[in-house]
């Protein structure tokens, strides 16, 4: 369906950029909202325990996430290269290797999860009164992966070619399902933290089964046939090669994350309170930057493999003008009214208060956020993954980790934790400008001129 892919190889690339970038943000910020529905439904019909429950397992599931949504990056590196080249037949070994690979690896995931789920939660030191309830909604959640694993595939293969859209409407049916279900299986059937973790189970098959319709009735190289169903070996080393990396930076920011979130628990449950108000809105300005970081990877990437290297260059200032006006934008709003949006979630002034100090150190540097993603985005798309990985880790999980363990233990405030989300940003930010620029010369200046 032609009409419903953006043409990433030609034309004004502004309005292209838009047309991909916003659809994929919107899609993430309708995930968060169903998300915060589950949460919503188990707090007023199950109770504190409950709720406590499913919120400890956020740390765990949130890890094993990221590990195949940067596999699933891979394949969109890799697909959208064949497309830019019009290699049709690789493009379509492409497709259904990265489907043989969700299914796979999902199978995989579910498998270390069941085992080491309770594990995980003793060593979080989840308390005893709702850890066998965790531990059942993680059991469950596990399950549901393999379905998300699949989803997050389909909908790199249909983004690889430029639909951004048709993964937005499968994923707003399913979020119905989900919020039905969850109303349904909690206050109907009394079934608690499993009834929302079997709704969220049965809308994620209903996304992956929806995008899977969707790709065997497609036309051209992304169409999926079960026959053609096959895993190719050089593929999926390419596959692999930029979704290891992505993967792996993934979890480590998780693992920094969780370190910094020690470190806010330690200062009380008010300060905990606030920094999860706070969260919130950063989550929103993230989900608007992963929207241009997608963007950076499939336009450099299907440029990259047509051989249009000025495109490539074009694509990735496109994608940090655009997103530096959205994402400057979208967090001066939130900190200019940021004690109405703060009131949303407590009226308690002083959680409040804190929650707007937060505000005001992450979100007014959010921009160096965008920056981190977008080149990021630009050095995979133009086949060079392990830089950016390597340097996050040293510049932002690395300053994070050193932080926490040798600085805040002396200056343990709120304000001076919260210092060290700007200082890593402005590091790794730094570095991925130098290390584009870098890249940039060595693969383009001989050959287009810049």
């Amino acid at each position: 369906m032609e009409k419903k892919r953006i043409d990433i190889l030609n034309g004004s690339i502004w309005d292209k950029i838009l047309a991909f970038a916003l659809p994929l943000a919107a899609t993430s910020v309708l995930q968060q909202l169903f998300n915060s529905a589950d949460v919503a439904v188990v707090g007023h019909f199950s109770g504190s325990n409950a709720l406590a429950a499913v919120g400890s397992t956020s740390p765990i599931t949130n890890l094993f996430i990221t590990i195949f949504v940067g596999l699933s990056i891979g394949a969109n590196v890799v697909i959208s290269r064949f497309l830019g080249a019009q290699n049709e037949k690789d493009t379509s070994k492409a497709v259904h290797t990265s489907i043989l690979l969700s299914i796979i690896s999902g199978i995989v995931i579910a498998l270390i999860g069941e085992v080491i789920a309770v594990w995980l939660l003793k060593i979080m030191s989840t308390p005893k009164e709702v850890l066998d309830q965790a531990a059942l909604f993680l059991r469950i959640t596990f399950i549901g992966m393999i379905f998300l694993t699949i989803y997050n595939f389909e909908a790199a293969i249909l983004r690889a070619g430029g639909d951004t859209k048709r993964p937005l409407y499968c994923l707003l049916i399913s979020g119905v399902v989900n919020v039905t279900l969850g109303l349904f299986f909690v206050v109907v059937c009394k079934l608690d933290v499993a009834g929302v973790a079997l709704a969220t189970l049965i809308a994620d098959a209903t996304s992956a089964l929806l995008l899977f319709y969707i790709l065997t009735k497609e036309q051209g190289p992304l169409k999926l046939s079960l026959e053609k169903l096959k895993i190719d070996k050089t593929i999926t080393k390419d596959i692999l090669f930029t979704g290891i990396p992505a993967a792996i930076q993934g979890m480590l920011f998780n693992v920094s994350n969780i370190i910094i979130q020690s470190g806010i628990n330690s200062l009380g449950a008010d300060v905990v309170a606030a920094s999860t108000v706070g969260l919130n809105f950063e989550i929103y300005v993230y989900y608007l930057i992963t929207g241009f970081s997608q963007a950076s990877i499939t336009f450099n990437s299907q440029n990259y493999g047509a051989g249009n290297y000025k495109r490539c260059i074009k694509s990735t200032r496109g994608c940090m003008i655009l997103g530096t006006i959205f994402t400057v934008s979208l967090s001066m709003i939130f900190i200019v009214f940021d004690r109405f949006f703060a009131g949303i979630f407590t009226s308690n002034p002083k959680i409040v208060e804190l929650a707007t100090i937060r505000m005001t150190y992450i979100l007014i540097f959010e921009v160096l956020n965008m920056t981190i993603e977008i080149m990021s985005g630009s050095l995979r798309g133009l086949g060079s993954p392990m830089i950016s990985t390597l340097l996050c880790v040293i510049f932002t999980c690395g300053v994070r980790l050193g932080y926490m363990f040798l600085v805040f233990p002396h200056f343990n405030t709120y304000n001076m934790l919260l210092i060290i989300y700007p200082i890593s940003w402005a590091l790794t930010a730094s570095s991925i400008i130098i290390a584009y620029f870098v890249t940039k010369k060595k693969k383009f200046n001989n050959l287009v001129g810049v």
